[in-house]
């Protein structure tokens, strides 16, 4: 039985490191949820995963500032792992969503785009994607949504500065 904490000494383990009160626990849940959310609407009238859809979004913003992104820019852009976004990419190249051309500037990389149907997809995801957040913001002042904007904005940054140091 000397193995066994005792309940006071549990107690304080328990509420120092309870892992709903630990902040990238929250974000992860609450990135979930989220992304499940609008990925339910979406992966049913579309037939994309979270990670497609991801590439797609990607790929749009940078076709609307006449910019051909690599898969590396796309793993950079979006944090994702680079198998998933090979995989997302052969997805939606197979279906005719995104195309490939040969990067003249570096022959082990291809430039990606969406295809003419890929963008059509992209715009009719965008506004269900809109819509959904401003559903999500609903219970949030101006000023609260401004605020939360700014801070994930700090807390990411903040990330990527310890990342570099790691």
């Amino acid at each position: 039985m000397d193995d066994i904490t005792s309940p006071p000494e549990q107690a304080a383990h328990t509420a120092e490191y309870q892992l709903s009160a630990f902040l990238p626990y929250q974000l992860s849940i609450a990135s979930n949820a989220v992304s499940a959310l609008i990925s339910e609407r979406y992966r049913k009238r579309f037939g994309l995963k979270v990670t497609e859809w991801r590439v797609m979004a990607v790929l749009g913003d940078a076709g609307l500032r006449g910019e051909f992104l690599t898969q590396r820019d796309l793993t950079e852009a979006t944090l994702m792992d680079k198998v998933a976004v090979n995989r997302a990419c052969k997805v939606l190249e197979e279906r005719g969503l995104i195309a490939r051309a040969t990067n003249e500037s570096d022959g082990r990389s291809h430039l990606l785009e969406l295809t003419g149907e890929g963008q059509g997809i992209h715009r009719e995801v965008m506004p269900l994607a809109k819509a959904t957040e401003l559903e999500l913001l609903e219970g949030l002042s101006p000023a609260e949504e401004n605020t939360l904007r700014k801070m994930l904005e700090r807390v990411r940054r903040r990330a990527a500065d310890l990342s570099q140091g790691a």
